[in-house]
C-alpha cells in the first residue's frame, strides 16, 4: 500500500487541467467518495497494526496534498473567469441607475394590503367588457347617460362592446361565477371619454370592493371604511357619509374625510369646509342580486369604489393628474424612497 501511495502521491503533485470541466473531472478521480483516495481509505482496515501509524499519517498527506492541488488549478480559473466578467464592452460608462415604483402602484398595492387584513381578496376581469356585465347587471337603465358615446369608449361602433368604464364590471363576473359568501377586491384600469386635463383623463386606475353574504349591513359597511381611512391617512381621520345615487347600490353614499392637511380646519385644499371626498359606496341593489342569481331574500351586501389617482393625490399632494401618465423621470425620482 505504501507504493500505491507514493505513485498516487507523485501523480497528484503533476496535475494539471485545462478547463474547468476537466478539473472537475480530476476532482472526481481523486477525492470523490469512489475515487483513488478513499478507496485506499478503505483498504486502511487491512493493514497490519504495526504499520497503521506510519500508512495513517502518508494517507492523511496524500488526502491533503490532492486538496490542495484542486484548490489550486480551481483558483486558476476562478480568476481567469472573473476577468472575462469585468471587461464587458458593452456596458455603458456611466453608472446605471435604480428605477423606482411608480406613485400609483405604491398606493394601490397599500390599499389591497388594508383591506386584506380584513379578508379581502383580489379578483380581475378584462379591460374590453361587453355591455350586461358593464350596464346591464348593474342595473343601469337602457336610457342611462353613462351608455351615451361621449361618455364610453366603444370598440368600432359596436354597442355591446366596450372599454370598461368602471371594475364594477368584474363584480357582475364574480357574483355570477361565485356563490355567497363573496369578499373580494377589484383593482385595474378603466376608460372614460372625457377630455385631459389637470383633474381630469381618459383612462385612470380604481380600486372597488364587494362584500355580500347573510345579514351585511350598512353598519358593516362604515366599520370597514373607516377602518381603511385611518390605516391609509393617520388615526385622527374622520370620516363623513353624505347621500349619494348610484344605479348598482340602494342605499347609496359619498364619504368624505377629514382633510388631512389642515386636520379639518379649512384650508384651500379642501375649499375650506375642513372634509374631502374619496369614494362613493352603498348597499348592493336586490336587483344587482338578483341579474347575477344571487337570491336578495337571503343575502345582501355592500360595494365601494375609490380612484388611485384620488387616493394618490390625497397622500402625496400630485395636484395634475396627468403627471401620473407623462414618464417625467424627475417627477418619478421623487418616490425613490417610498419602496
Amino acid at each position: 500500500m505504501k507504493n500505491r501511495i507514493n505513485q498516487l502521491l507523485e501523480e497528484v503533485n503533476q496535475l494539471v487541467a485545462a478547463n474547468p470541466d476537466e478539473l472537475e473531472s480530476l476532482r472526481i478521480k481523486y477525492l470523490s467518495k469512489k475515487g483513488e483516495v478513499s478507496a485506499l481509505f478503505n483498504d486502511f482496515r487491512n493493514v497490519a497494526n504495526e504499520e497503521k501509524r506510519e500508512i495513517g499519517q502518508l494517507l492523511n498527506e496524500l488526502k491533503n496534498a490532492a486538496q490542495d492541488k484542486i484548490n489550486e488549478l480551481k483558483e486558476t480559473f476562478n480568476g481567469s473567469t472573473d476577468t472575462e466578467q469585468k471587461t464587458d464592452l458593452t456596458r455603458s460608462a456611466d453608472p446605471i441607475k435604480l428605477g423606482t415604483r411608480h406613485p400609483l402602484s405604491l398606493v394601490k398595492h397599500e390599499i389591497i394590503e388594508i383591506f386584506s387584513r380584513i379578508g379581502f381578496t383580489i379578483a380581475e376581469g378584462p379591460e374590453i367588457e361587453d355591455d350586461w356585465h358593464v350596464f346591464g347587471a348593474l342595473n343601469f337603465a337602457p336610457e342611462h347617460p353613462a351608455r351615451d358615446m361621449q361618455d364610453t369608449f366603444f370598440i368600432e361602433q359596436n354597442p355591446d362592446v366596450l372599454l370598461r368604464t368602471h371594475t364594477s364590471s368584474v363584480q357582475s363576473h364574480i357574483m355570477v361565477q361565485q356563490k355567497p359568501p363573496i369578499r373580494k377586491l377589484f383593482p385595474g384600469r378603466v376608460y372614460r371619454n372625457e377630455a385631459i386635463s389637470y383633474r381630469a383623463h381618459c383612462f385612470f386606475h380604481q380600486v372597488e370592493g364587494l362584500y355580500i353574504d347573510k345579514d351585511v349591513s350598512f353598519a358593516d359597511l362604515k366599520q370597514a371604511l373607516m377602518y381603511f381611512a385611518k390605516e391609509m391617512f393617520g388615526a385622527d381621520t374622520q370620516i363623513r357619509l353624505r347621500p349619494s345615487y348610484f344605479p348598482f347600490t340602494e342605499p347609496s353614499a359619498e364619504m368624505d374625510i377629514s382633510c388631512n392637511l389642515c386636520g379639518g380646519k379649512g384650508c384651500p385644499f379642501c375649499k375650506h369646509t375642513g372634509w374631502v371626498e374619496i369614494l362613493g359606496c352603498g348597499m348592493v341593489d336586490p336587483n344587482v342580486l338578483e341579474n347575477c342569481g344571487i337570491d336578495s331574500k337571503i343575502y345582501s351586501g355592500y360595494a365601494f369604489g375609490m380612484g388611485v389617482e384620488r387616493i394618490t393625490n390625497l397622500k402625496y399632494q400630485v395636484k395634475d393628474l396627468r403627471m401620473f401618465s407623462e414618464n417625467n423621470v424627475r417627477f418619478l425620482e421623487q418616490f425613490q424612497s417610498a419602496y
